[in-house]
């Protein structure tokens, strides 16, 4: 396994344990009542985002380095 796709499998972790965070924070939010979105909903969603870009981004990396 080269360097790219081990840190790319660490990301696609990452983006786990997020969705993971963002799932207890809206189940929280729930059983407290709120009837609105938890406020770092939407940082954790672009945290999210980030990192799957980035797991992209390095899988593509592994894939031409290879061909390199």
């Amino acid at each position: 396994m080269s360097r790219f796709d081990d840190l790319a499998d660490r990301l696609e972790s990452i983006v786990a344990d997020l969705d993971e965070l963002a799932f207890d924070q809206l189940r929280e939010a729930v059983a407290d009542g709120a009837t609105s979105r938890p406020s770092t909903d939407k940082e954790l969603a672009k945290a999210r985002r980030a990192a799957e870009k980035a797991a992209h981004i390095l899988r593509a990396l592994d894939g031409s380095s290879a061909r390199g």
